[in-house]
Parts: structure tokens; C-alpha cells; sequence
């Protein structure tokens, strides 16, 4: 995961309904797609995007570019962390980390919503990970490499869950 470091991370906040109580969902995604991090908090300020920013770089390292919202706590947090001239922001920069909320807006769908913090917390950990195991960008590769890795997938998913 150290190769993460040299590209760009895509930064980005949603709102997830708990109980008729609005929290949200801070999520980081790598240039390609794959989630890095979800954290979820009550508040949406520098100190909670402070706290959200620290745990990727904890893991991950530093990247070379951050693209965000045009928001202002992004801004202050980076600014905190040192890391202010990797800040890209444009209207339609960040579209990567916004399309990668569908798939977890379809599965909260189905799920009927969530009650708990926690719960929702371990949901979001646990769909980040099998989402990146499993998804395997079809787009990129012709058919027969494709059913290739996602035979391959499958079979190490099956082995994990058994």
C-alpha cells in the first residue's frame, strides 16, 4: 500500500441518515478508485477533517496531490498538517470519490438504513474493502482477462469467507 504515496486522493464528505440524525461518512479514494479510508463523524469541520486526514497518511503515507471540495475546513486542516500546496480543487475534479458513493448508497438502500454509529462505521470499513477486492474495472481490460481476474477474485473471496 506504500505506492499510494506518489498519486493523487481524492477527498470527500456525505451525508448518511442514522435514526432521522444526519451524520457523515468521510471517505478517501486513491486516483484508480479504490477506497483508502471511511470514518464517519457528527460534524463537518476542520477538527473532524483533521482527525479524517491524519488516518490515511498515517497508513498510506503522503501522496502528491489532494483533490477536494472547495471547502474551507479542508483548507485549514491542510494547512494544520503542512500539506496545503498538494490541495487541488476544481468543479469537476473530484468526481471520482462523488461516483464512488453509488455503490454504497445502493447497498445502504437495501439495508434499510442504519441505526448506530458503530454499525455503520464496520459497514463502511467492510464494503470499502470487498468493493476494491472485487471490483475489477472492466472498462480497462478485454473479456477474456477479465473473467480472468474476477474467476480469480472469487475464488480467494470464497476462501476468505469459508
Amino acid at each position: 500500500m506504500r505506492g499510494f504515496r506518489h498519486w493523487r486522493w481524492h477527498l470527500d464528505e456525505m451525508y448518511v441518515k442514522l435514526n432521522g440524525e444526519m451524520v457523515y461518512l468521510w471517505r478517501a479514494v486513491y486516483q484508480e478508485g479504490e477506497i483508502l479510508e471511511s470514518f464517519v463523524t457528527k460534524t463537518r469541520d476542520k477538527q473532524a477533517a483533521l482527525t479524517f486526514m491524519k488516518k490515511p497518511l498515517k497508513c498510506h503515507g503522503s501522496p502528491e496531490a489532494i483533490t477536494t471540495d472547495g471547502l474551507r475546513f479542508y483548507g485549514a486542516a491542510m494547512n494544520e498538517l503542512g500539506s496545503r500546496e498538494k490541495r487541488e480543487i476544481g468543479r469537476w475534479a473530484n468526481n471520482r470519490v462523488e461516483n464512488s458513493h453509488l455503490p454504497f448508497r445502493r447497498r445502504e438502500r437495501a439495508m434499510l438504513r442504519f441505526r448506530r454509529m458503530k454499525t455503520l462505521q464496520k459497514f463502511a470499513s467492510v464494503h470499502a474493502n470487498i468493493h476494491n477486492h472485487l471490483s475489477l474495472e472492466r472498462h480497462l481490460v478485454d473479456r477474456e482477462i477479465y473473467k480472468e481476474r474476477r474467476s480469480a477474485a472469487s475464488a480467494e473471496w470464497q476462501t476468505i469467507a469459508s
